[in-house]
């Protein structure tokens, strides 16, 4: 069913006290809420002034232009493209920040797995989501976008999974948009020694859409667990794209996090990985491809916090027409993080004389006893790799196409989910057009 909000044009403090007064939720959620309203209303819109910024502009967004999520009777989904082919353990759908549907497999929730909308689940395992919504991850208070979310969010999804139970199905999710607000957050739990793999995909019902997502992910992954966790964002190509995304990795846990960031006007993504507990791991693979004037803007962070840990960063755009991609990766290591072993890279394939792609890699290094890298490289497609193509038969798009899936090989191999390996893969292959 959809949430019964009213809401109207802008973010006002009429249409928030509207919002709380609609919702049925426990007390401390409610509080939550409004202390997160109170950091919105006080903190200023991000400026190019602050180095976070510096690359991307946002004035042409219109704040006021959008509202909190209402009830709406339009449940048409976006094309789903991550599940294609796959038994799934349950599945959750959003549409303009409403949930419209929700299912989990009865043997997973005989075995305590707890998956279905947030906004429900907030309310039948109150204690549960209290423990650690905003908790441990995301920083409800961080910028104007990251307490509006919190203050506002409708829908979403969450994933738990008990101690020691590995779960052999897929969980997914979809959030669609038709011209309207996603105010979205995934929050996945996995307790000590659980297991499983958890497919997010974002849409829009057209590439003409428009629409204002302002999102959030939080994944916890405790001592030993193991998550596959994957992200698709295709959202039509007037939409804005706003979100933080945190993931907290404890001692011999394992993350596989794999991004592919295709649509959106503009996106501006924080994505964290922190490495609390000795021997913990995680890799994340990253696929960025724009064209028109899209600008996407990603920034990373590895955070070592305990010792003996790895972290593995590979991100890789293509760029047609005049879009631009910025991408800004930090690996810190604190004091006591000796044995550390980060890495981070990233490469960048342009198709256009006109499109532009900035890397900014660092190291913040405070152990003594570490091995951390870092790369980054943007070159134009090369015109003998396409003569060559040519001569054999091929037309210059369908050798343009040929270079950029090897181009995008590396990350695809890293990825062990074949069904999202065939969506990126595709999904890509069909934006490619003639280089000239």
């Amino acid at each position: 069913m959809a949430n019964s909000v009213l809401s109207e044009t802008g973010f006002t403090q009429e249409a928030f006290d509207a919002f709380i007064e609609t919702r049925d939720e426990p007390g401390w959620l409610i509080d939550q809420r409004r202390a997160a309203w109170q950091v919105f209303c006080e903190k200023p819109m991000p400026s190019k002034k602050e180095e976070e910024w510096m690359r991307t502009d946002i004035r042409l967004f219109k704040l006021d232009r959008y509202g909190i999520p209402s009830a709406t009777e339009n449940t048409q989904s976006g094309e789903a493209v991550l599940k294609a082919g796959v038994t799934l353990g349950g599945e959750a759908t959003t549409v303009n920040g409403n949930s419209v549907s929700s299912h989990v497999d009865q043997k997973w929730t005989d075995k305590g797995v707890v998956f279905g909308s947030l906004s429900q689940v907030a309310k039948d395992h109150s204690e549960l989501v209290q423990k650690y919504l905003f908790k441990k991850c995301v920083d409800p208070h961080y910028d104007k976008f990251a307490a509006l979310h919190a203050a506002c969010w409708t829908s979403g999804s969450i994933l738990f999974v008990p101690r020691g139970v590995s779960v052999d199905e897929p969980f997914y999710s979809q959030s669609t948009l038709d011209d309207g607000t996603d105010l979205g957050h995934t929050l996945v739990v996995l307790e000590d020694g659980a297991e499983a793999t958890f497919m997010n995909e974002n849409c829009s019902v057209s590439v003409e859409a428009t629409g204002f997502h302002c999102g959030a992910t939080e994944l916890i992954v405790g001592p030993r667990a193991h998550l596959r966790f994957v992200n698709l964002q295709d959202w039509g190509h007037n939409v804005w794209h706003f979100a933080h995304q945190h993931a907290f990795v404890d001692q011999d846990a394992q993350l596989q996090w794999t991004v592919g960031a295709l649509g959106s006007r503009l996106s501006k993504v924080n994505q964290q990985v922190s490495l609390v507990g000795r021997g913990a791991s995680c890799q994340v693979n990253g696929v960025m491809f724009t064209e028109n004037k899209q600008h996407l803007s990603y920034h990373t962070q590895q955070n070592h916090v305990a010792p003996d840990c790895r972290s593995d960063f590979l991100y890789k755009a293509a760029l047609q027409d005049k879009s631009r991609t910025v991408w800004r990766g930090m690996i810190k290591v604190e004091k006591e993080a000796q044995k550390t072993d980060g890495y981070q890279r990233n490469d960048n394939l342009l198709l256009s004389h006109n499109a532009r792609a900035d890397a900014i890699p660092g190291l913040e290094i405070e152990a003594d006893d570490v091995r951390c890298t870092h790369g980054a490289t943007t070159g134009q497609v090369d015109e003998e790799l396409i003569f060559y193509a040519q001569t054999r038969g091929f037309t210059r798009k369908e050798a343009t196409r040929l270079i950029v899936t090897g181009f995008f090989q590396q990350v695809f191999d890293r990825i062990t989910i074949e069904s999202v390996r065939d969506a990126l893969g595709l999904a890509i292959a069909r934006r490619v057009r003639d280089y000239e």
